[in-house]
């Protein structure tokens, strides 16, 4: 995409198990499916935030892929109770940033989200395979290591081999995760 993007590194290593605590799948979307966050500034802010606030928390980001309008998060948490509290840092910081830009300090930028408890490793292998490869499902690119703000490309760099593999090529069509959002390619630009 753009050489501008400065994405932070996710300093982890993958998971290659499902922890005690609990591992979730987390959407969201912005309100209207609106494309609130349409440049690669944005996208990287939004990614950053995203990377920042789950260090905050203590949570372990185990794949990511951000859009315009919606992302998904798989995340590790110590402690469910603080995903509301995550994403909700998460949502104020960006609608602040994205209000600001645009000179309308009162819009809501964010809609809902949604979470699920994955508690089933093949659930958990789905679930990687389907964040990893949105970009690809959203025809964005060819290759999901291609699209700057997903975590496939860092996947495909720190996974051992064999986790790369069985994750990349484990079923996902069956799953249903909500992601009816129009993604058509970003129009390259330098604006915030």
């Amino acid at each position: 995409m753009s050489s501008t993007t400065n994405i932070r590194d996710w300093p982890h290593a993958p998971a290659r198990r499902l922890s005690e605590a609990g591992a979730y799948i987390i959407t969201s979307a912005t309100y209207g499916k609106e494309r609130f966050f349409h440049s690669p500034n944005r996208l990287t802010f939004l990614t950053n935030t995203i990377l920042e606030s789950a260090d905050d928390f203590g949570f372990t980001l185990q794949a990511w892929a951000i859009f315009p309008n919606h992302y998904h998060l798989i995340v590790e948490t110590p402690n469910a109770k603080l995903l509301k509290n995550f994403v909700g840092k998460v949502h104020t910081t960006t609608t602040r940033r994205a209000n600001e830009a645009d000179h309308h300090l009162q819009r809501k930028v964010w809609f809902q989200y949604w979470e699920t408890h994955l508690t089933f490793p093949k659930s958990f292998l789905a679930r990687l395979n389907y964040v990893h490869s949105n970009p690809v499902r959203h025809q964005l690119v060819q290759r999901p290591e291609h699209y700057p703000w997903c975590s496939a490309a860092w996947f495909e760099r720190k996974a051992p081999r064999s986790l790369y593999n069985t994750v990349m090529n484990f079923p996902c069509d069956q799953l249903n995760v909500p992601d009816n959002f129009d993604c058509a390619p970003l129009v390259q630009t330098t604006a915030t």
